[in-house]
């Protein structure tokens, strides 16, 4: 007979084993996604959590001389909350890797029955291990990694997102300083041209319809002030917010102006190919669809869930022995023998009945008879199937986003670059010659004043072309994948367009 003490232990420490892998650190693939995102953005220290005591002092320093646009990026990096909360679905994806390796519990099953005269109850009882996650597990195991995988490079790209949301907030918050620097120079302008009606006027050389008009023009310019003012305001705001601050936004130091016009920008198709290797979507969507695939095996593995194999001891009953009536046993034994004799005594092992254990195996499964499965099987595939035909689609999206993105720039650039060499030059050329002619006496103040429009408005266009170019920038970033200046330092750039035709 085989002693149960020969087979219990080393399924307990099979059992103990395992459970003592079953541990849940997410710390490397914390790491691997500070990592990518440092990859994306070109940031040196992004958040991890555990990092928290030490992300007040690293922000301190970014902000000890003002902040630059690449400082934004790295306190957005380091005390975005929202990216913060993120972090934790990497370690949620973690425990469900965790979770898809372990083996399921083993059961164990004991039943007493008592007998109805009373004695040694009737015991069964049963250990049993379902050996079906043998070949389950390795798919579903799979599948969680790719999961994993997929949960960390999303991660990243919603980091990286978030920091070209953060660079294109600063160049709009710089962009609106930079309108309301320009409305109160035009404020400014406005109250010269006011003086230099009103002093036509006192000479008798002007009207008082000059001097009101030049006077609505002044309060036009106050009004502009004040709402450049509010859009300077808003856009500190909207940066702090990004970047997780709650202190008063007015106290920001901007230091970077809007970039310059660049003189070109690598080849669109070339950076198509930078994109379809470095966007970290589209590397998140191929492991969605090696997941998908992985969870197709294992449900295609699953039309047995449960093959329960085991071992069952069983113990017989042993019923109560009455007591023994001497004098009658000796009565017995007297008329058997013709005279007085003693009765048999027996040992007490004899007079109990033999006791067994039955030990064997046991094999307990679901028969796939009504269901086999055959419904998550198919589901699966359509997941699959689906994931497949989403990673298709972000393939070819992806270089008409590129295309759209880097013509946007490109236009933005070349705006900018015509307000600045050509139409801020020639406006303010005919305003000083309007002004000119004006106190001449050889031209109308609405000539003036329709020449000092013309100027307010190229400024203000320019900005604007600017700053949209400035935004344009980390736009490109993200439908890259890459930082602006490894696309420029890197990559070989289009000659630029010739424009020595178009100066002043």
């Amino acid at each position: 007979m085989i002693s149960k003490h020969h087979i219990l232990p080393p399924c307990v420490v099979a059992l103990t084993m395992t459970a003592g892998c079953a541990t849940v650190d997410p710390r490397p693939d914390f790491g691997l996604a500070a990592e990518h995102i440092g990859k994306a953005t070109g940031a040196e220290a992004v958040y991890r959590p555990g990092d928290e005591d030490i992300i007040p002092r690293k922000i301190e320093e970014l902000f000890r001389d003002g902040l630059t646009a690449e400082a934004a990026v790295q306190i957005c990096l380091l005390n975005n909350p929202s990216l913060q909360a993120a972090f934790m679905e990497i370690g949620v994806a973690r425990a469900d890797l965790v979770q898809a390796g372990l083996l399921a519990n083993p059961s164990l099953g004991i039943t007493t029955r008592l007998p109805s005269g009373g004695g040694l109850a009737n015991l069964n009882a049963t250990l049993a291990q379902n050996i079906a996650d043998l070949w389950q597990i390795p798919p579903r195991k799979r599948a969680a990694e790719r999961s994993l995988d997929q949960t960390i490079l999303n991660l990243a790209r919603q980091a990286a997102g978030l920091a070209a949301e953060a660079k294109a907030a600063y160049f709009q918050a710089v962009g609106a300083e930079e309108r309301q620097a320009i409305a109160q120079q035009n404020l400014e302008v406005a109250k010269t041209l006011l003086d230099l009606a009103q002093a036509r006027q006192q000479a008798g050389a002007a009207t008082e319809l000059d001097t009101n008009l030049s006077r609505s023009s002044v309060l036009g310019a106050e009004l502009a002030v004040e709402s450049a003012r509010l859009a300077t305001a808003d856009g500190r705001r909207r940066l702090a917010t990004i970047l997780g601050l709650t202190t008063d936004a007015d106290g920001l130091v901007l230091l970077d102006p809007l970039p310059e016009v660049s003189s070109g920008l690598p080849d669109p198709e070339r950076l198509i190919e930078v994109a379809m290797s470095s966007r970290l979507d589209l590397r998140a969507a191929e492991q969605a669809v090696a997941a998908a695939e992985a969870r197709w095996l294992e449900q295609s593995r699953r039309v047995f869930p449960r093959i329960d194999v085991g071992l069952d001891l069983e113990r017989a009953e042993r019923k109560r022995q009455g007591k023994r009536d001497v004098l009658a046993d000796t009565a017995r034994a007297s008329i058997a023998n013709g005279g007085l004799t003693a009765p048999e005594i027996q040992p007490r092992s004899a007079r109990r009945r033999h006791t067994e254990l039955i030990l064997g195996p046991s094999l307990e499964l679901e028969l796939p008879i009504f269901d086999q499965n055959q419904a998550r099987i198919a589901k699966a595939r359509f997941v699959y199937e689906q994931a497949d035909k989403t990673l298709d689609a972000l393939e070819r999206s992806v270089s008409q986003e590129v295309r759209g993105t880097v013509d946007r720039l490109l236009t933005a650039w070349k705006v900018a670059q015509t307000y600045r060499d050509r139409s801020i030059p020639l406006a303010q050329n005919n305003l000083d010659l309007s002004r000119q002619a004006y106190q001449a006496g050889r031209a109308s103040f609405l000539t003036v004043l329709e020449a000092q429009r013309v100027f307010l408005e190229s400024r203000s266009r320019y900005v604007e072309a600017a700053q949209t170019a400035a935004v344009a920038i980390p736009e490109l970033e993200r439908t890259v994948g890459v930082p602006f200046r490894e696309l420029t330092s890197t990559i070989p750039a289009e000659p630029p367009p010739d424009s020595a035709s178009h100066q002043p």
